[in-house]
């Protein structure tokens, strides 16, 4: 996948909230903030600046770049330590911000573990687990990279993939939780969508 584009690790947050909601930035450039995408810039701001510091056997980074060429992905993580081992090697251990707290899907979660892929090819290491620190509870979750998550991360690179190479944008669902609270329901109409796929149905039955 080296001659590939890119695919951005925090868009792979976007495919797995809601698969449209990606083609509609990564394809057609559709971008538009309100208040959770507002806060999230501003706790992001706080802490992308780029910057280290070394504490006792460990070593902070800050908004520091990451990429795994043989996966195409890259991005930016918020922060990364590295403990120091005995030998003297050093294991990245991946932090990511997010604004709010812990969510039942596990987007957080598969975004963190693509920053992960990138760590182990950049530094030929295992990176076993990594820290999601959520900014309404204060505190920081730790994610396992399991067998599991690993999967679900390589499937969901593989599904952005697939709408990167068709140009294709899956059609809008209206469901009211996720599209109420997203930033794109303006441009992506997704009410309106569903109810002239219904007008179209009912009107090619009748045809029968």
């Amino acid at each position: 996948m080296q001659d590939l584009e890119p695919i951005y690790l925090s868009r792979l947050q976007h495919y797995l909230y809601c698969p449209r909601q990606f083609a509609l930035i990564e394809l057609e450039n559709i971008w538009a903030e309100n208040q959770f995408t507002a806060e999230g810039q501003v706790l992001h701001q706080r802490i992308n600046q780029a910057d280290q510091q070394k504490r006792g056997n460990v070593r902070t980074v800050w908004a520091s770049r990451l990429a795994n060429m043989e996966l195409g992905i890259e991005g930016v993580a918020d922060v990364v330590e590295y403990h120091r081992q005995a030998d003297g090697t050093e294991i990245p251990l991946p932090i990511e911000y997010k604004r709010g707290k812990p969510k039942a899907h596990r987007a957080d979660e598969v975004q963190l573990c693509a920053q992960a892929l990138c760590l182990e090819e950049m530094h030929s290491v295992t990176v076993p687990e990594g820290a999601l620190f959520y900014g309404e509870v204060r505190r920081r979750h730790s994610v396992i990279f399991d067998t599991e998550l690993r999967d679900l991360t390589l499937q969901t690179i593989l599904a952005c993939r697939d709408i990167v190479q068709t140009s294709i944008t899956p059609p809008a669902i209206y469901h009211a939780k996720k599209c109420n609270g997203c930033s794109l329901i303006d441009q992506c109409l997704p009410k309106d969508f569903c109810r002239s796929a219904s007008v179209w149905l009912a009107a090619q039955l009748k045809k029968d």
